[in-house]
Order: structure tokens, then sequence, then C-alpha cells
């Protein structure tokens, strides 16, 4: 759909950026995606001055009005653009806050135990972090479960709000897989979940701005490479 005067500030290999361009490309939303080629050491002028406070991706901007925190922003999106592309949030309340809480889960709980999977400083860490990750991975299956009574989707019988919010660790669950042989969301422990994934990444829409799962892997392993030199150096000066 042309003419919205969109505009998405982020990084190709963010999990949060994604769920914007999800949300985005679910609706038939057309934008202007402007990547921040080095957001750890030159940020874009138009960047730190829509998100002044945080200083981080994603930011929607919307004629010319800064949208920042990628739910925010897909809240925002639903109420901008009201009976544009399927609903995301359900009409009722209840079913609402129940939406909300499991993308608050999965903002709390999946990208921090993920963080410890990629960042721990000790085998021991890593270990811990990969533990949680199949903490949360059972935690989803019981809620897909139990809560949607194993419908196709955490929105039901087509995509919604829960969608978005596990949908932007949908590549970096493919990435996990190649770099480290860990299967997060595994067909014999949880086949509910197993089964949205392959379910949501065949849908066109999701295709549509899935981002490359060969150049996330190069990324953190280069990432992985620049963080064992600087603590090298670190222990050399020391």
């Amino acid at each position: 759909m042309a003419g919205q005067d969109l505009k998405l500030l982020g990084s190709f290999a963010s999990p949060f950026v994604l769920r914007v361009k999800l949300a985005l490309s679910f609706k038939g939303l057309s934008y202007e995606f402007l990547e921040e080629k080095d957001l750890h050491n030159n940020k874009s002028e138009l960047l730190l001055k829509s998100n002044p406070v945080h200083k981080k991706v994603p930011v929607l901007i919307h004629s010319g009005n800064p949208v920042c925190e990628s739910m925010i922003i897909i809240q925002y999106i639903e109420e901008a653009f009201a009976g544009v592309g399927p609903s995301l949030l359900p009409s009722d309340p209840y079913e609402r806050a129940v939406a909300r809480f499991w993308a608050a889960y999965i903002d709390e709980k999946l990208f921090s135990s993920w963080m410890m999977v990629f960042k721990g400083k000790t085998e021991e860490e890593k270990v811990e972090g990969t533990k949680q990750s199949f903490a949360v991975a059972a935690t989803l299956e019981g809620a897909l479960r139990e809560w949607y009574k194993g419908k196709p989707f955490f929105g039901g019988d087509s995509v919604g709000y829960v969608d978005m919010a596990l949908g932007g660790f949908v590549a970096w669950v493919h990435a996990i897989e190649k770099l480290y042989g860990l299967k997060v969301f595994d067909a014999a422990k949880t086949p509910l979940l197993a089964a949205w994934l392959e379910r949501f990444c065949a849908l066109d829409a999701a295709k549509a701005v899935m981002p490359d799962v060969d150049k996330l892997v190069e990324l953190a392993k280069m990432r992985q490479a620049q963080a064992a030199a600087a603590a090298a150096a670190t222990a050399q000066g020391n």
C-alpha cells in the first residue's frame, strides 16, 4: 500500500527490527528502510534525533513523527492503520491482555537466554543459557497447547501480535542451529512450536522480509572473533 510516508530505521540483523518489518509486511504497508550501518560506533543523526533516550533501533517514522520500541511500534501500526490488512491484536480486551503478556514473556525470557549462549564468558554460562532457552521453548509450547488450543498461530487461525513478537527471532533460531547445532524449537520436544515455526516461515509475508541466515551466521562469527580479540588484548594489557 503506497503513500503512507513511513520510514523504518533499523539493522538487518536485529530481531526487534524484523518484528516491525513483519508487521508492516503482513499489513501490506510500504515503507522506506534506512539501514544503520554501524550501531556500535557511528549512529546516524536521524537515529539520535528520533530516539534520543535509548538511541536504538527500530524507529518507525510516520509523517515525521518517530515511534520507538518494537512492540510499541506494532501497536501503533495497528491503531494508525486500523482497517488496513489483517488485525494483529484481538478485539476482545482479555485476549489482548493475554497476547501482550506472552509478547512480554518472549521479550523478557527468550532474548536474555540467547545472550547467555552468544556472550557467555564461561562454558557454564553458555550451558545455563541453553538450558533457559529450552525452558522458554517448553513454556511457549504450553501456551500454544493450553491458551491457543493447538491453533496454527498464536493469533489463532492467522498470525497476530504474539506471532510478530516471536517471529522476529525466527531467523536467529535457524542461525543458532547452524552456529551451535542447537535446535531450540525441536519437534521431538516442542512439536507445536516446531510446527508453528515451519508454518510461519512458509508465509509469503514472512519470507518477503526474512534476513539471510548465512549472513547472520557470518555476523555472529565476526562479533565473536572481535570479542575474543578484545579480551585477549585486555589480558595482555594486564
